[in-house]
């Protein structure tokens, strides 16, 4: 019987099955073509990597369709835009289980494309990102992060991320696709024990709104939906202020 991310036949992170599962989906990649706009390679290669079994991929439940459903409940692979998923993941708690993954690049190698589709060489990317990312997508669907029913998981990843040069989105060029390269670690949530596992790398007990986004190297937008997520799931508090500055507190279960 195949199994899910959080069940007890689940054997936790395997490097050799993710890049298994990354080589069927760059194959089929290759044979479709690249170059729509999407995350088509690194969903198809999760999916894959969190159940072999392609009868368990791709099934209707209800009016939805689950990235991965199996007798032990239900798997989303969410690459971004989780507002998308608030209404389906209400429905699908209702019945399951569910484990929604959300990959993010530990790693990053940015390669860029012309409208002639000539690459660039491929430069590192400065930023190196981590589980504390999801808080962002979590303020989305905050009134489901209390559900006992609900895990997390975040494959942290090493990708290449290609860029179109079209003259729009951020200084001129759209993400088209991310290649997933290598499995570098994997992070869960299961319940309030769990929480602390998301906070950014340095931040001390008690923190300004300020710092937890310096810690994160959140934008002054994507600090305050953390932070209010971090606050809804129960992992940060509010114990007073510093000054003219609210002070919070991380909580440990």
């Amino acid at each position: 019987m195949a199994t899910l991310p959080g069940s007890i036949g689940f054997k936790g992170m395997d490097e050799a099955r993710f890049l298994a599962a990354c080589g069927e989906a760059m194959e089929n990649n290759r044979r479709e073509g690249i170059g729509t706009l999407g995350e088509k390679t690194l969903h198809a290669a999760l999916k894959r990597y969190f159940q072999p079994e392609e009868c368990f991929r791709e099934v209707a439940v209800g009016r939805y369709v689950a990235d991965i459903m199996s007798p032990e409940g239900i798997t989303e692979i969410q690459t971004a835009g989780f507002g998308r998923l608030r209404e389906k993941l209400g429905f699908f708690l209702e019945n399951y289980p569910v484990t929604v993954v959300y990959p993010v690049a530990g790693l990053k190698w940015l390669i860029s494309m012309s409208g002639e589709g000539e690459l660039s060489k491929r430069r590192k990317s400065p930023k190196a990102g981590g589980p504390w990312e999801l808080l962002i997508e979590l303020y989305s669907i905050r009134e489901h992060l209390k559900n006992p029913g609900l895990s997390l998981c975040v494959p942290v990843m090493e990708v290449e991320e290609y860029r179109l040069k079209d003259g729009r989105g951020r200084r001129g060029y759209t993400r088209f696709e991310r290649m997933p390269i290598r499995l570098m670690d994997e992070v869960w949530v299961r319940g309030p024990g769990d929480y602390h596992l998301l906070m950014p790398p340095g931040l001390p007990e008690e923190f300004t709104a300020k710092e937890f986004r310096a810690c994160g190297r959140f934008s002054n937008m994507q600090g305050s939906l953390a932070l209010s997520a971090a606050r809804e799931l129960g992992a940060v508090e509010q114990i007073g202020k510093r000054g003219r500055a609210y002070l919070y507190r991380q909580v440990r279960a």
